[in-house]
């Protein structure tokens, strides 16, 4: 059965090109999540162009998160809190892959650790144990996910204390054309949310777009499992 992926924030930088590519993918079903319905179809709409198809539907944000199977979250950190307490009953029982990275502007090339110790903790101490929170995506630029001819040079680093829900994780980021690792409970979700800002001032400064985190040595470390096997 083909499994559900609601994207709430759909509509801003990264969340257009995470659909676009989950929809391309045919692993998924797509809704793109949104505070107002008129907005949502919008940007929908607008993808399914793209498609040929009509592969993407528009939803306001609880009813998106009620229809899907997966949720991921990605909205500015000022909107974090607002967003999950308006869909926390619809996320009973679900995973959640938050994207959110706390980021403090102006200075967003600077790392900020907000008083929960990450964004996604705060979502996971908020949502309690019933919903599986997970952290991913955060360093995957949206300068190249909208074109998905284009390959992302960038590894998903995936945060979490559940096996399952980082399993999800990590096969949406191979839907989507990317590379997902797990990299440890969500405790480590500090560390790779802050290198978003670190990226984010590499590209300011390298006048790049899209820099990101290539994990080396995995080739040989299966070659030396497979050894040992």
């Amino acid at each position: 059965m083909t499994k559900t992926v609601a994207v709430i924030g759909g509509t801003g930088n990264e969340g257009p090109g995470l659909a676009l590519r989950w929809a391309m993918s045919g692993q998924y079903q797509v809704i793109i999540g949104s505070r107002q319905q008129e907005k949502a179809e919008r940007v929908a709409a607008e993808l399914n162009a793209r498609l040929g198809k009509a592969l993407i539907r528009g939803m306001v944000n609880p009813s998106a998160a009620d229809a899907a199977d997966l949720v991921v979250l990605t909205v500015p950190y000022s909107a974090h809190i607002p967003t999950l307490e308006s869909i926390r009953a619809e996320l009973s029982g679900k995973i959640l892959v938050d994207v959110t990275v706390p980021l403090q502007p102006p200075k967003v090339s600077r790392v900020h650790i907000p008083p929960g110790g990450s964004a996604t903790a705060e979502a996971q101490a908020l949502l309690g144990n019933d919903v599986r929170v997970v952290a991913a995506f955060q360093n995957v630029g949206a300068a190249h996910l909208d074109d998905p001819d284009h390959p992302v040079q960038c590894d998903v680093l995936v945060c979490g204390d559940d096996k399952e829900a980082k399993a999800e994780a990590i096969a949406l980021a191979a839907a989507a054309g990317m590379r997902g690792l797990d990299a440890g409970p969500l405790q480590n979700a500090v560390v790779i949310e802050g290198l978003t800002a670190v990226l984010i001032g590499i590209n300011i400064r390298y006048k790049i777009k899209g820099a990101g985190i290539l994990i080396t040595g995995l080739d040989q470390g299966a070659r030396n499992q497979e050894s040992q096997e």
